[in-house]
């Protein structure tokens, strides 16, 4: 198994962060009612590297995002962050933890009511305290990355799907994360557009030192841009591996079976 997936629960925060590691989930449990959704579940995430989550529906993957994102809480178990501690946490630590950590959803999740700079600028602002110039000036940057420099004052619902989610990854950017989550980010959009914003990730992907976590069903894009693929099955990693180790030369038969559906 390769290094950047390691199952060594004995390591303490400040070892974390001296051996390069980003993000740490010990023993994490997380149930809905009775489907335990992640189970007992051990790996760990090395900074600036970029992994992706593959497997059924169902299986953990978006759950994973969620729990670091402080969406919801894991049931059992220790986070941590950049050597901080995640959960268990005081809520002044969860929130400080949280800033790290950016997330593009699959549902674009924009604010309709604000302009497409505002929705870039509000969370640096109120979040992290940065003057409105130096946050306006920021964003104004960044949609030029994303090939939007002039819809700085429309309206999310003013455009496509695509460029949705151009903004939102630049929103997620606007907060300079050390960590950026993926959740399905080309599954609510037109065929057409998915390449586009896929181009965009793996440009992000080859041009910045940022830790990447993704869930994809977009296997070409996974072997693109991956250091490190993980397969989940029923709240467990069944599988790591490099992407040539795994699309290749899986060796679960849960694996094999999983790629032979989707590929």
């Amino acid at each position: 198994m390769s290094t950047d997936i390691q199952h060594n629960p004995e390591k303490n925060p400040a070892e974390n962060r001296s051996n390069g590691e980003l993000i740490r989930l010990e023993q994490v449990t997380k149930r809905f009612g009775d489907n335990t959704v992640l189970d007992n579940l051990d790996f760990s995430v090395q900074a600036g590297k970029h992994v992706t989550l593959i497997g059924p529906s169902g299986s953990g993957k978006t759950t994973i995002l969620r729990l670091l994102m402080t969406l919801t809480k894991p049931d059992e178990g220790r986070i941590t962050v950049d050597g901080q501690q995640l959960f268990p946490a005081p809520e002044k630590q969860i929130r400080e933890v949280r800033k790290k950590i950016g997330m593009v959803f699959q549902q674009f999740n924009l604010f309709p009511n604000m302009t497409v700079l505002r929705n870039i600028t509000e969370a640096p602002v109120t979040v992290l305290g940065m003057s409105k110039d130096e946050a306006e000036a920021r964003a104004r940057e960044l949609l030029d990355m994303v090939g939007l420099a002039d819809k700085c004052d429309a309206r999310p619902t003013q455009l496509s799907g695509g460029q949705q989610q151009r903004v939102a990854i630049a929103r997620a950017l606007a907060m300079r994360p050390q960590v950026l989550l993926l959740d399905e980010v080309t599954s609510a959009l037109d065929p057409e557009l998915v390449a586009g914003v896929l181009d965009l990730l793996r440009d992000i992907a080859r041009t910045t030192d940022i830790t990447m976590l993704c869930v994809t069903h977009e296997m070409n894009f996974a072997r693109d841009i991956s250091d490190q693929v993980l397969m989940f099955d029923s709240g467990r990693v069944i599988e790591s591996g490099t992407p040539e180790k795994i699309f290749n030369d899986p060796e679960n038969d849960r694996t094999r079976e999983f790629l032979s559906a989707v590929l």
